[in-house]
């Protein structure tokens, strides 16, 4: 297939940051040439872009497609009392059914806000049906199952043996990872240290040497959590995590809210990702993560929405003026600009998921990931004199989206969804929420 996208602005947010005012050539799923003027010779399909806006797609590093149907039902809450008086409920109700349509409803949400890859966390069951829903729907992604081994205030049906934690874990990495020539891969999701045994924890950094594959957890997200951390461990969370060999340029880190100087400092030496949640830290009254000290150190971040229910809604758009505004009051309005930002939610991403040569941004070779966005509208106008970015950054909306390419293949055009069937995944989300709540509300704690 020969997509052709004429006369657009393109950001590419390539090394040099050009931005170029003309087309781009796909073939197949990468990007053969972007240049001033394309000749359409043998072109399947035209896109008319002129006055419109192309940027890389955005890569959101921490999801929990899972959760999306639970959105609304956790609203109001600090991490740990979210965490066992309703999440853990809600997922340890979750079926394969409800599990599929979580996945597809929060795909097709990041999909029309402009997503075409995510770093997903799922629950401990049910796995394969939220890489079905990945699958079909065409999104890029890292995914991988919980691991929940230990623990209090868990239900009986979240909480596993080390061991079959481990096996199932490899049965669905032997089974996923790699699928459709790469565009699906899996990573090793042990929930937190509070949920997971040190034996667990020095099989998964074997396991994610053996297969070199990520390895995909919540750290330093809340000062409670610190706490039992240090109760239980002797050390604070990334210090520990180092102490048993897991901080390595393989492991992706979710918050890191609440770090210390030493904790700064193995971030990185050891090359670890960091996963800024602006949105949930916010919710979940968190706290603030230090990201622009992250920054100047050279750490590695990226931006992730979390779920649906602590965020309420998984848009890129949010989570960037959010990571940029959320800064200036405690740093000064020149910190977290819009290019800084836009960086974190694309190229920034790709380096998350270890695909930065492939994604991230627009550039002949790499995979076309693309997002075209339409700003002629009252709260993107004027534009004259007007950094593109900004304009990307601070004014556009998800709405703004009009059409969502991944791997080269259009997944949504002028706001139509190609690949999930929006009325029946809406309908079939309400149904599968009625259905949890009741088992949730039923199940008796261990």
């Amino acid at each position: 297939m020969r997509i052709l996208i004429k006369d657009a602005e393109i950001i590419t947010m390539n090394i040099q940051d050009e931005i170029v005012y003309g087309d781009l050539l796909i073939i197949d799923d990468k990007i053969a040439e972007i240049a001033p003027k394309i000749e359409e010779v043998n072109v399947d399909k035209v896109i008319d872009a002129k006055g419109k806006t192309v940027i890389p797609g955005f890569v959101h590093t921490h999801i929990h497609l899972c959760q999306t149907v639970f959105r609304g039902q956790a609203d109001d809450l600090e991490l740990m009392d979210w965490l066992a008086k309703k999440i853990w409920p809600l997922e340890a109700s979750h079926d394969e059914e409800s599990l599929y349509y979580s996945a597809m409803l929060g795909i097709g949400e990041l999909i029309q806000s402009g997503t075409t890859s995510i770093i997903d966390m799922e629950t401990v069951h049910h796995t394969d049906s939220a890489f079905k829903a990945i699958a079909e729907s065409g999104i890029r992604a890292i995914s991988g199952k919980v691991m929940m081994d230990i623990g209090e205030d868990v239900p009986k049906r979240l909480m596993e043996s080390t061991s079959s934690s481990i096996e199932e874990s490899v049965r669905l990495l032997e089974k996923w990872n790699n699928y459709d020539d790469g565009r699906i891969k899996y990573s090793f999701c042990p929930r937190f240290v509070i949920s997971c045994s040190e034996d667990l924890l020095i099989q998964v950094r074997d396991l994610s040497k053996q297969y070199d594959v990520k390895v995909h957890t919540h750290a330093s997200e809340n000062l409670g959590e610190i706490e039992i951390v240090e109760k239980e461990r002797g050390m604070r969370n990334i210090v520990y995590l180092d102490h048993i060999g897991l901080a390595n340029p393989r492991l992706i880190l979710a918050h890191c809210v609440w770090l210390n100087e030493e904790e700064k400092e193995i971030l990185k030496k050891r090359g670890v990702k960091v996963s800024h949640c602006p949105g949930s830290n916010l919710k979940l009254a968190s706290g603030v993560a230090e990201i622009p000290d992250l920054l100047n150190r050279d750490i590695s971040l990226s931006i992730g929405a979390d779920g649906a229910p602590c965020n309420n809604n998984l848009d890129m758009f949010h989570e960037m003026r959010l990571a940029a505004i959320i800064q200036k009051p405690l740093h000064g309005p020149t910190v977290m600009n819009a290019k800084q930002v836009l960086r974190m939610a694309t190229i920034g991403g790709a380096k998350a998921m270890g695909q930065e040569h492939e994604i991230g941004s627009l550039e002949a070779g790499k995979k076309a990931d693309i997002v075209i966005m339409n700003l002629n509208d009252f709260h993107v106008y004027p534009n004259v004199d007007v950094d593109p970015i900004s304009r990307v950054v601070y004014s556009a909306t998800r709405a703004d989206v009009e059409t969502t390419i991944i791997n080269g293949k259009i997944v949504m055009e002028n706001r139509i969804m190609k690949t999930i069937n929006k009325e029946f995944i809406l309908t079939e989300s309400n149904k599968s929420i009625k259905r949890l709540l009741k088992t949730a509300n039923s199940l008796i704690y261990s």
